[in-house]
């Protein structure tokens, strides 16, 4: 009688998965893909919220024109401001979660990032012009900073985003060589036509 020997395998662990090495790669580099991928179409700025805000800023443009004094003027453009930082954000927030990328992390904290000191001067500049009876610059001040926060945190999103930084930052320079009576027009102009176009063209390109 002859005997056949088969080669002892080591014996695997009674919770071992079962599942081959190369499915387990497979899967995890499937996974870091569509991760890469989500998070490289997002654009960090949401379309329709821009659309929403360029839509108010034309109805904030409109009722500023007929303010009677200059203090009743930037009341309007200071509540039109919170207004939109309001819908941007709830549009912002939406987006990312449509998305599946987190704010805390990746695409949006980098614009965020770069997003905020312009606006942040922007801020600090309006109060000092105000205290010094400048408002008339108030527009030139505020498309040339939101224009280059737009380029700014732009350099994290999709060329159009710093292409209306852009358009704003060239709208500042003529508002701020242009007769004062022309600021409404040109802030309809910037916060209310360039966010619509622009809004339009990401959420029909990049989505939200």
């Amino acid at each position: 009688m002859l005997l056949t020997i088969h080669p002892m395998l080591p014996a695997q662990p009674s919770g071992a998965d079962p599942t081959p090495l190369h499915l387990h790669a497979a899967d995890n580099l499937r996974f870091i893909r569509d991760t890469m991928a989500r998070a490289g179409s997002f654009t960090a700025v949401p379309g329709w919220g821009g659309v929403a805000m360029g839509v108010t800023a034309l109805a904030a443009a409109w009722l500023a024109h007929a303010q009677p004094s200059g203090d009743r003027w930037l009341m309007v453009w200071l509540g039109e401001g919170w207004l939109a930082f309001a819908i941007g954000a709830v549009a912002l927030v939406r987006k990312a979660a449509m998305a599946g990328i987190p704010l805390a992390g990746g695409q949006g904290r980098k614009f965020l990032l770069a997003f905020a000191p312009a606006v942040l001067a922007g801020a600090i500049l309006t109060v000092a012009v105000y205290r010094l009876g400048g408002m008339s610059l108030l527009p030139s001040i505020w498309l040339l900073l939101f224009g280059a926060a737009a380029i700014a945190g732009g350099a994290h999103s999709v060329p159009a985003v710093p292409a209306m930084g852009a358009g704003f930052m060239l709208l500042g320079a003529v508002a701020a060589i242009a007769p004062g009576a022309w600021g409404d027009l040109l802030m309809a102009l910037g916060f209310g036509g360039l966010q619509i176009g622009f809004g339009f063209w990401i959420a029909r390109r990049h989505g939200g």
